[in-house]
């Protein structure tokens, strides 16, 4: 796979950003919202019993930081660049079907095995800690979804950088700001590392299956 020159990796990755760019935005942000209707309704109408997630020593070793509620909302900021990297519309199509499948499935375990994690004490003023606790209430747990998207949308951006010839810096980047937001959902308290390790299996196995077997993998990598 050829790369675009180091020369011209800027050009390229704002040329990306710009190209239908209030259909990605627009797109995001319905996408979103579909997904929260269903995620809602299987969370306050569960059709089985509901399992707690039991805890392991990583739930012990992990502190509760309030801070980490900033990588943990900056998920709704990060789903939006890995569409917003694609070249055109074609496969932007491919990553929306992709996308939502991965939604679905988590929204099938969700009905099938409803979950939630067990009660943490968790002691705070800081602000967000009541709406996030009211709305993100504690079922719905495994695998976290806040993770699997996280996983689907780190890989597609790797692959999308690499291809346009991005530094190695701005690539760390994006690993580290997965990274944050996968340890945020511990810090936080929303879940439990069962649910982590759930959300990056079923990311994993999703980025690797839109890349293997979307048609033509090679040009909806490049975005063309």
């Amino acid at each position: 796979m050829n790369a675009t020159p180091p020369a011209t990796w800027t050009r390229e990755l704002f040329a990306r950003l710009r190209v239908l760019f209030w259909l990605k935005g627009l797109g995001t942000t319905l996408w979103v919202w579909v997904f929260f209707i269903g995620y809602f309704h299987t969370l306050r109408h569960p059709a089985y019993p509901v399992t707690v997630m039991p805890l392991t020593g990583v739930d012990a070793w992990v502190p509760f930081l309030p801070w980490m509620l900033v990588p943990y909302l900056s998920l709704w900021v990060y789903v939006g660049i890995a569409p917003g990297l694609l070249r055109s519309f074609r496969p932007l199509l491919v990553y929306g079907l992709w996308s939502g499948a991965l939604c679905l499935a988590g929204l099938g375990i969700f009905h099938f095995w409803p979950t939630q994690i067990p009660p943490l004490a968790v002691h705070t003023t800081a602000p967000g800690f009541a709406l996030l606790q009211g709305i993100d209430a504690a079922g719905n747990a495994c695998p976290s979804m806040h993770v699997a998207i996280s996983v689907f949308t780190g890989v597609w951006v790797e692959r999308t950088l690499r291809f346009i010839g991005a530094p190695g810096w701005l690539r760390a980047i994006n690993v580290l700001w997965l990274l944050s937001i996968c340890i945020s959902t511990l810090a936080v308290r929303q879940h439990v590392a069962l649910d982590v390790l759930g959300g990056v299996l079923l990311g994993g196995v999703f980025a690797w299956a839109s890349l293997r077997w979307s048609p033509a993998e090679r040009r909806l990598t490049a975005g063309q």
